[in-house]
Formats: structure tokens, sequence, C-alpha cells
């Protein structure tokens, strides 16, 4: 069913700024645009604690790591999109670990919310940390913000990149250097 409270605001804003949507092409544009945010914002307020399923016993206690899980979001601040690429590192409580799949279902949930990168990164590390009882997390997120490359400086090709850790990787160092090399980085 659609959403006839965002199409009609959406008509209103696109006749607002002075967009033509009766012309050839544009008569659906707010039925689309409003579907296509709906799509874009159903990560807000959902709960990430059902989304890991069951864990399982890895007989180890080494660090695991997902690397390169790409996402799209929505920045906050002017409703255009920064996408990139997510990165985590995390200890396990007695080894046991989640399937892989499970944190691109998180960074997808997270991402698609009206976001900042800086908020994201620390709600992944936050998530991983919570809902798996992780020893501690190590996040890296590395992202192209549209609103750096459409508008302002025009600063094409900048890329921004945050990181987020948490548990025993603020305090032991050898642990948290070995989780940097794991997801690609240089020794800190």
């Amino acid at each position: 069913m659609a959403n006839e409270r965002a199409i009609k605001a959406m008509r209103e804003f696109l006749e607002a700024v002075g967009v033509d949507i009766e012309a050839r092409g544009m008569e659906k544009t707010p039925e689309r645009v409003a579907q296509m945010y709906e799509f874009l914002f159903n990560g807000i307020n959902k709960d990430t604690a059902g989304l890991w399923g069951e864990t399982f016993d890895a007989g180890s206690d080494g660090i695991v790591a997902v690397r390169h899980v790409p996402f799209y979001s929505m920045c906050e601040h002017h409703l255009v999109p920064f996408f990139g690429e997510v990165s985590i590192a995390y200890l396990p409580e007695n080894g046991r670990v989640a399937g892989f799949s499970k944190f691109s279902k998180l960074v997808e949930q997270l991402s698609h919310q009206p976001q900042l990168q800086e908020r994201l990164t620390a709600q992944i590390a936050a998530a991983v940390k919570r809902d798996l009882g992780a020893r501690a997390v190590l996040v890296v997120v590395e992202a192209q913000q549209l609103c750096m490359t459409m508008r302002g400086d025009l600063a094409h090709g900048t890329r921004t990149v945050t990181s987020e850790c948490n548990g025993v990787f603020k305090d032991d160092t050898a642990l948290y250097q070995q989780a940097w090399m794991i997801l690609g980085g240089e020794k800190a």
C-alpha cells in the first residue's frame, strides 16, 4: 500500500522547488521517490539483537574479521547518499561466533536510516559487542560522501575513513594492532 502522506509531501516538495511533475516521465516520480525512501529508511528504530540467529562454537579464541561489506546510506544533513565499505574485526567470547552473512545484515539495517558515518561506525561496533558478547570490536568504515562531491567544494574522489574500537582492544595494544593488520591496515 502506498504511503499517501509521503507521496503528497514529495509532490509538494518537487513543485515548491520548481519541478514540473506534469512533464513527460515525471508523473509518477512522487510515488517512486516515496517508495524508495521507505526502503532506504527501513532500519529506523529496529533492534539488532534479532539479526544474529544461532551462534556457533568455533573452537578458537582468535580474532574474526569480515572485510569489505558494502553499504549505502543517506546523510542526515542533506539526505543525499554516502556509500562505501565496512570492515569488522572482533574477538569472540569463549569462541562463540556468528555466521558471516549476519554482519552484512547488521550493516544494512544500521545504514538504512538517516545517518552520519561516525555514528554508523560506532553503532556497528556497539551492536557486535552487545549482541554477540564480543570481548573486543574494531570497525573501520570507508565511504564517499556525495554531499562533498555534489555541492560545496566539489571534492571529487574524496573518501572519508572512520574507526571505532571497544573492549580489550582499547587496553591491549598488541591485540589492537593485530586487528588493524587483519583489516588490511598498517601498524598503528
